[in-house]
């Protein structure tokens, strides 16, 4: 981490007045790249509606083009036609940028292969663990090799496949992340005898995330018995193609409807889902704890806050990608808060524990680590350069300061595209600026 900005910064607006916007937030991440790589996987060609587009589902499309599949886009803004390749082309190269669907995901595909394929991503992503679904596809008789020989823990790897994979029984530790196990299962319907995976590590974050798996998994017809915890059992068959619709980024509607709280006024999302697998599906529960107000009517959720913010005790393990946002909400606050739950999150983007607690501070806030979380007491914020460190989530918390604190100014924001590229104007938009 650095003090000095390596990237232009963006001043952060400040709210001026009460809300009262409605915000269109685009298609989800983690369901775009889940839906992609069953469409690649599938039995015929599919085609994916209100998909998102950017740099991670960009990067996720490049990796299965490069295994084989043709992914074109259709007519209307984020449709995309799949149609599967007969198997992985073998000698590929993937890019994983800094994704960590893609990096942990496309592996499992690449075993598929009969022949090598070659990961590797941005500077950062070399640090994120690898380690828990590289060794898993070795003892599924996958070769995994690194640069300096044996079963390599990060970035760069090469996958080297015969052509299938045998499938069978795994034991797999996925404490660092979800995504250990999502990636593993994606494949599992084309492995010879299916998957049985075993969760063997002393905690389990983001369990949300691994049932939107399987309901993923469920609705192109796979057979999954996950009625035992820690346990999933995938049977060998064929993926259904289909035509699907993505429903909109929950999480991504976080710092917008967060904005109510820290602005006072009303903020709405449409297209809310009545039925989800998202973490984002408890925010308005949670926001209202913080002090909102949450109303769905109909398919949008409306948040409406008074500008106070109330510190609470929150235990965010089957949410940790929201956690930066309640992080800046809680910096805000009336009372500290303590975050609980999110251990995990030091091998995201980036160390989000400690690049939430220096940030803070730096403006004059108070946050400190603790062994799974964060604890913040709120002091008067002041202007200053609020970093990113490359991390989608870091960029918008530091909008989020910014419409109380006068001065912010933000690193990088075009990291926001990572998962949100439109970000920028959708914020002016929100204040009823121009961007």
């Amino acid at each position: 981490m650095t003090d000095a900005p390596t990237a232009p910064t963006w001043a952060a607006p400040t709210a001026v007045g009460p809300l009262d916007a409605t915000v269109e937030v685009p298609g989800s991440k983690s369901l775009t790249n889940r839906l992609l790589v069953l469409a690649a996987l599938a039995d015929g060609p599919g085609t994916l509606r209100g998909a998102l587009r950017s740099r991670d589902a960009d990067l996720m499309i490049g990796g299965l083009r490069a295994l084989g599949a043709d992914v074109v886009e259709g007519g209307d803004p984020g449709t995309l036609r799949v149609t599967p390749g007969r198997t992985p082309v073998p000698g590929a190269e993937i890019d994983c940028g800094l994704a960590g669907t893609v990096m942990r995901f496309l592996p499992s595909v690449a075993a598929l292969a009969a022949g090598p394929v070659r990961f590797d991503g941005d500077p950062a992503a070399r640090v994120r663990p690898m380690g828990p679904v590289l060794t898993a596809l070795h003892a599924l008789g996958v070769t995994v090799a690194g640069p300096d020989g044996g079963i390599p823990q990060h970035l760069p790897f090469t996958i080297t496949g015969t052509g299938s994979v045998r499938g069978g029984s795994v034991d797999v530790d996925a404490s660092a992340s979800s995504q250990f196990v999502s990636g593993l299962l994606l494949a599992a319907p084309r492995y010879e005898q299916g998957l049985t995976l075993r969760h063997i590590g002393t905690t389990l974050p983001s369990l949300p995330h691994i049932e939107m798996t399987v309901a993923t998994l469920r609705d192109v017809g796979v057979t999954v018995d996950d009625t035992r915890d820690g346990m999933w059992r995938v049977e060998p068959g064929p993926i259904t193609a289909r035509d699907v619709r993505v429903e909109p980024d929950l999480s991504n509607a976080a710092p917008f409807l967060a904005a109510a709280l820290v602005a006072g006024g009303t903020v709405r999302v449409p297209g809310w889902p009545a039925e989800t697998t998202q973490p984002g599906a408890l925010l308005p529960d949670l926001l209202t704890r913080m002090g909102g107000r949450a109303e769905i009517s109909g398919d949008v959720l409306s948040v409406t806050g008074t500008g106070e913010v109330h510190g609470i005790d929150l235990d965010l393990r089957a949410a940790g990608e929201l956690a930066p946002t309640f992080a800046v909400l809680a910096a805000l606050a009336d009372s500290p808060t303590r975050l609980r739950g999110i251990a995990h999150l030091r091998g995201h983007e980036t160390d989000r524990l400690a690049a939430l607690a220096r940030e803070i501070t730096r403006l004059g806030g108070q946050a400190e680590e603790t062994r799974d979380g964060l604890v913040i007491t709120p002091r008067p914020l002041q202007a200053g350069t609020f970093h990113t460190y490359e991390d989608h989530r870091m960029a918008t918390s530091g909008a989020l300061i910014g419409l109380r604190v006068p001065g912010v100014e933000v690193e990088d924001i075009a990291t926001t595209g990572k998962t949100m590229p439109e970000f920028p104007a959708m914020w002016q938009g929100m204040l009823g600026a121009d961007a």
